[in-house]
């Protein structure tokens, strides 16, 4: 294991909950973790991951009316399902920065993320720049992820981003996913194809394309996506 990932491994805890905005898949997961279940601890994360939920579909319901193709909202919502997610990254002990977890873009559709005070979210803007994330405990951080990237035929960008952690305060966040279902087709609406907008990825299986992510050559490869399935740009 090379000495980056050795040190993502050793800050970040992560504990991920499928369909968290559904009680009884939360009580399952907190059935294993108590003996006998948690009836406070399952009730606070259903109802915070049902209120992200309605702000995810909020989110990409104003995407969709902004691009001007609000027929595809039923299909597009319909289309996914939901992964929580809760983090706890160990303060490295040291003044120097630390990685915390590896420059990434998310593959899903959207994601939504919320964390204490400890600073460590960085986010490579569209110039190569890296800005760091203030938390404050009011706000939420929306990234837009490669699926998304893709269905809209790159009209939203799928950022690059990363943790980094110096001191001795552990970061704890939570994020909400969501993702493809299993066996949709992700192809961008003919309506976002056009001559100053050619296709740019062609039509693909979410999960296909994690097998080929979550492969030795794909973890290797920055720009997956455009491998798995991306369309040859030809320039006059």
């Amino acid at each position: 294991m090379c000495l980056r990932n050795l040190i993502m491994v050793m800050l970040v805890n992560p504990m991920g909950i499928d369909d968290a905005n559904i009680l009884e898949k939360v009580k399952c997961m907190t059935n294993i973790l108590w003996q006998d279940g948690n009836q406070n601890f399952s009730k606070a994360l259903h109802s915070f991951s049902d209120e992200l939920t309605e702000l995810d579909q909020i989110i990409r319901k104003m995407i969709l009316e902004s691009l001007g193709i609000e027929k595809y909202l039923e299909e597009h919502m319909n289309s996914t399902n939901y992964l929580l997610r809760v983090m706890k990254y160990k303060g490295p002990q040291t003044s120097d920065t630390k990685l915390g977890l590896s420059t990434h873009t998310d593959k899903n559709v959207v994601t939504i993320l919320y964390q204490n005070q400890v600073e460590g979210l960085e986010v490579m803007t569209k110039d190569g720049k890296w800005i760091s994330y203030k938390p404050s405990s009011c706000s939420f951080v929306v990234m837009i992820g490669d699926t998304l990237h893709a269905w809209s035929n790159g009209r939203l960008h799928s950022p690059f981003h990363r943790v980094m952690m110096s001191g001795n305060e552990a970061r704890y966040s939570t994020g909400l996913f969501s993702i493809p279902k299993g066996g949709y087709i992700i192809k961008a609406p003919e309506e976002l194809v056009d001559e100053e907008h050619p296709l740019l990825f062609k039509p693909y299986d979410h999960v296909e394309f994690l097998k080929y992510y979550y492969s030795e050559k794909g973890q290797r490869d920055q720009f997956a996506m455009h491998t798995f399935c991306g369309v040859p740009q030809v320039y006059i």
